[in-house]
């Protein structure tokens, strides 16, 4: 009998030749040396960013490397159902971080660009060696490594595939923070970007001793009274542009802050608008900690969002992306809504 074939996700062509060897020598130094590594997800972190983050810093840290888990946003806030992820005691408020001369190495995580990592880009301008992990087709030209693959379903797909090139087992707690990361970015599975390597990967992880029904309930199913009054006055609150088929809605600060909540306690309220049977484009606007709004799109299929974003100084996904604005809610709106007119 010939022994199985081994797949090779088709993800993987995306990478830059050579890049994932010198990521993993990259690595394999820092841990040998017990080197400063400072981990960076995005500002806002999703379940992607996070879980890549703390994945890698249970591993790494497990190997040798001194690794400061982060995020660049003041206060430093992790959205509730994340609270629950490994390690997620370890991370580092930003101003707690050590001056650049004492830091080996930055890695990024699902960061499109510098702005996305907040006050950590800092570090890039004084020069501290980066390696970029990401999987958004709208990722900058920035860091010295970069592991870029906007076909992969996450960015924890691509931690994993470097952790196994580092001969790193799977614990149960690294494990645990990948496929908080892959669930999300899937949507529990369901979203287009969905592939065979992903669905491979949820099922090692599970093999691994992920305890995915609890973890799904925890990251889906579980919300606070002050969080569901809140979806609850931006889904009354919700419009729709009919010539171009976009739904939106928005909340203000007052709102939020009357609620009691973060506004991480937003996250599932796009998905939500999305659900919308006559919706082709889904908008939120939320209140910005740094401004007037982040904004969050999704698409059915027929808009590229990503473009969309881009408009804005922001980006993402086709099906999924976003932006940072001031103004206006209603003068947003009509904004985006122009833009779809344009095709």
């Amino acid at each position: 009998m010939s022994a199985p074939q081994i797949r090779v996700p088709g993800w993987m062509e995306d990478l830059e030749p050579g890049e994932l060897e010198r990521a993993t020598e990259l690595l394999r130094e820092v841990t040998s040396e017990g080197a400063t590594v400072v981990i960076a997800a995005h500002v806002g972190p999703d379940g992607d960013a996070l879980g890549a983050a703390l994945a890698l810093h249970l591993a790494l840290s497990r190997l040798g490397a001194h690794t400061l888990p982060t995020v660049g946003e003041q206060p430093l806030k992790v959205p509730a159902p994340l609270a629950v992820l490994p390690g997620v005691k370890d991370l580092v408020e930003a101003p707690s971080l050590p001056p650049a001369d004492e830091v080996a190495l930055l890695i990024t995580v699902d960061a499109a660009s510098p702005q996305r990592l907040g006050s950590i880009a800092d570090y890039l301008a004084t020069g501290v060696p980066t390696l970029v992990l990401d999987h958004h087709a709208s990722s900058t030209d920035f860091g010295d490594v970069r592991l870029i693959a906007p076909r992969a379903a996450a960015t924890v797909q691509i931690v994993e595939t470097v952790l196994d090139r580092l001969g790193v087992a799977l614990s149960v707690d690294v494990a645990t923070c990948l496929y908080a990361g892959l669930v999300t970015d899937t949507g529990r599975f369901g979203h287009a970007n969905t592939d065979a390597s992903a669905m491979e990967l949820g099922a090692r992880l599970i093999d691994a001793g992920v305890d995915h029904a609890e973890l799904t309930r925890r990251l889906y199913d579980t919300r606070s009274l002050g969080e569901i009054r809140l979806l609850g006055r931006a889904l009354d609150r919700a419009a729709f542009v009919t010539d171009v088929a976009l739904i939106h809605t928005h909340l203000t600060h007052e709102e939020l802050a009357r609620s009691g909540s973060g506004l991480e306690a937003t996250e599932a309220l796009i998905d939500l608008l999305r659900s919308a049977d006559i919706a082709e484009v889904a908008l939120v606007l939320k209140p910005d900690p740094l401004g007037d709004w982040r904004a969050s799109l999704r698409s059915r299929g027929a808009v590229d969002v990503g473009a969309l974003a881009a408009h804005f100084g922001g980006g993402g996904h086709a099906l999924a992306a976003g932006f940072s604005a001031d103004g206006d809610p209603d003068e947003l709106v009509e904004q985006v809504a122009s833009l779809l007119r344009e095709g």
